[in-house]
């Protein structure tokens, strides 16, 4: 959310950021940084008197939030899909006095997804995984599992709830055709395809890029083109 509010021209406006707000790059370095999402630092935030704290209800601490808003007004975004995030694009606009910036944007996302209707590729059985050492993968009612949808891809562990850990003989049970390795927040790399080829072994396993199936701001804008090349990969990598 924090990328969002550079685009719609806050750059003066946002005054703290937490530790993984690393877009734009720029603003990441001179940015004060508040802390992190689990653990806030309360004096930072003390120091610099925000008119307003946007929050997201998955990556922050309920509690860390509840005590702000005894002193601070705060936003909680909650963001499973791509109709939230773009409700929520539109919402930070209001908030913010970019309403007309916001709809703009929503817009040009809107443009960049319209060509990747879901289910015009044929729904490869997929998990998505976010972690090793246990393996946690993508379930259900996440926006991962959203954006897998919006790719015509069916999440094998779309009936379990949020984060799974799941280990080598469910992986064989669940018999993914796809196996996708996000770079983060585990950055999975080349080695880790062969790791898993071992236990997946007529899977086709892909490395991808995570901010594009995990964040819901204005990376957006490049999420649907990454969507219809990886389809283009896939469908090559089936056909091999």
């Amino acid at each position: 959310q924090t990328e969002l509010l550079f685009d719609l021209g806050l750059d003066e406006e946002v005054v703290g950021i937490t530790k993984f707000c690393v877009r734009p790059e720029a603003q990441f370095r001179r940015k004060p940084r508040v802390g992190g999402t689990k653990k806030v630092h309360r004096d930072r935030i003390d120091a610099l008197r925000p008119d307003l704290i946007i929050a997201n209800k998955e990556e922050n601490e309920r509690e860390q939030i509840e005590d702000l808003m005894r002193d601070y007004p705060v936003w909680v975004s909650d963001v499973p899909d791509l109709e939230a995030a773009l409700d929520m694009i539109g919402r930070v606009g209001i908030l913010c006095d970019r309403k007309e910036q916001a709809e703009v944007l929503i817009d040009r996302i809107r443009t960049e997804f319209a060509p990747l209707p879901p289910r015009t590729l044929a729904p490869l059985r997929t998990a998505y995984l976010i972690w090793r050492d246990p393996y946690l993968v993508a379930g259900g009612g996440t926006f991962i599992d959203a954006m897998l949808q919006q790719a015509g891809l069916q999440n094998v562990f779309g009936k379990e709830p949020r984060y799974p850990q799941v280990d080598p003989d469910e992986f064989r049970e669940a018999q993914p055709q796809l196996v996708l390795l996000s770079s983060e927040p585990f950055p999975f790399r080349e080695k880790h395809r062969a790791e898993l080829a071992d236990i997946c072994p007529n899977s086709v396993i892909l490395l991808v890029d995570g901010e594009l199936f995990s964040w819901y701001g204005s990376r957006l804008l490049h999420a649907g083109r990454y969507l219809r090349n990886l389809r283009s990969q896939i469908q090559r990598s089936w056909a091999m």
